[in-house]
């Protein structure tokens, strides 16, 4: 049981050092562990420390199109956006979407939310307030911004789920079933509860294994997410990348 792809990994445009190493290096450690494909999904732009510059993007391309011919691995251009408003909106404009191959979102705490009551509510309770025994609230306000974000936005996988903004795990997989969204299961940190993880798999959704690495070492590195997958019996059908290709065709326009 191995994945074939690897759809969430970081370099050094997710700037200040936060990501190591170059698209060459990604893709040389997943040619050599044995991935087919790799994305490259630096942090979205409105990210006050990590983001990646717009500017950056056609540079990014031209490096994957020589990483590509060097590695012989499968590349593909995305973006880990950041979710900016408890209305779903994310920091991706459509105007992006036309040089981007798959588009991941979560939330992060480090953020340029959309104005005051964003920041306050998304970003600052969920950055101050425990992820433990949230309030009815601040769980629900934070759930529906998420199915807000996967109603509106042309978006492929929802990144570490419930990591700092704790949601109500059913519903978003519900939606993210009807709207053809993966739910990643992330290769760096368990953030699902046993009962959360079953309970989506019993729903149907989808899931997705990714490295989430910020040095080209831990490229493919995803043994903890495996072994969850293990030992809840969750049915491999439902990973998409295990020993198996994903297709990512949402339209983007």
């Amino acid at each position: 049981m191995i994945i074939l792809g690897d759809y969430h990994t970081h370099t050094k445009y997710s700037r200040r050092g936060h990501g190591k190493g170059s698209v060459l290096e990604n893709a040389s450690v997943a040619a050599n562990k044995g991935l087919k494909q790799i994305a490259i999904t630096d942090h979205g732009f409105n990210h006050f420390m990590y983001g990646v510059r717009r500017k950056e993007i056609p540079e990014i391309r031209e490096e994957i199109l020589t990483a590509r011919e060097v590695s012989g691995v499968d590349i593909l251009l995305g973006v880990e956006s950041n979710l900016i408003s408890l209305n779903g909106d994310i920091d991706l404009k459509e105007e992006d979407y036309e040089n981007l191959d798959i588009i991941l979102m979560g939330h992060h705490k480090i953020v340029n939310f959309e104005g005051f009551k964003n920041r306050y509510r998304l970003g600052l309770d969920n950055l101050l307030l425990s992820p433990f025994a949230p309030s009815k609230e601040r769980l629900n306000r934070n759930t529906t911004a998420f199915l807000k974000a996967i109603d509106k936005n042309p978006i492929d996988i929802i990144t570490h789920l419930n990591y700092g903004c704790p949601t109500d795990t059913l519903a978003v997989a519900k939606l993210a079933k009807q709207k053809g969204v993966l739910i990643e299961i992330n290769g760096k940190r368990i953030h699902f509860t046993d009962r959360e993880l079953i309970t989506m798999a019993e729903e149907g959704v989808k899931f997705i294994i990714n490295s989430d690495a910020h040095s080209p070492d831990k490229v493919g590195e995803v043994n903890n997410s495996i072994n969850q997958i293990i030992r809840l019996d969750i049915p491999t059908s439902l990973v998409v990348n295990l020993d198996k290709l994903p297709k990512f065709n949402k339209k983007r326009n």
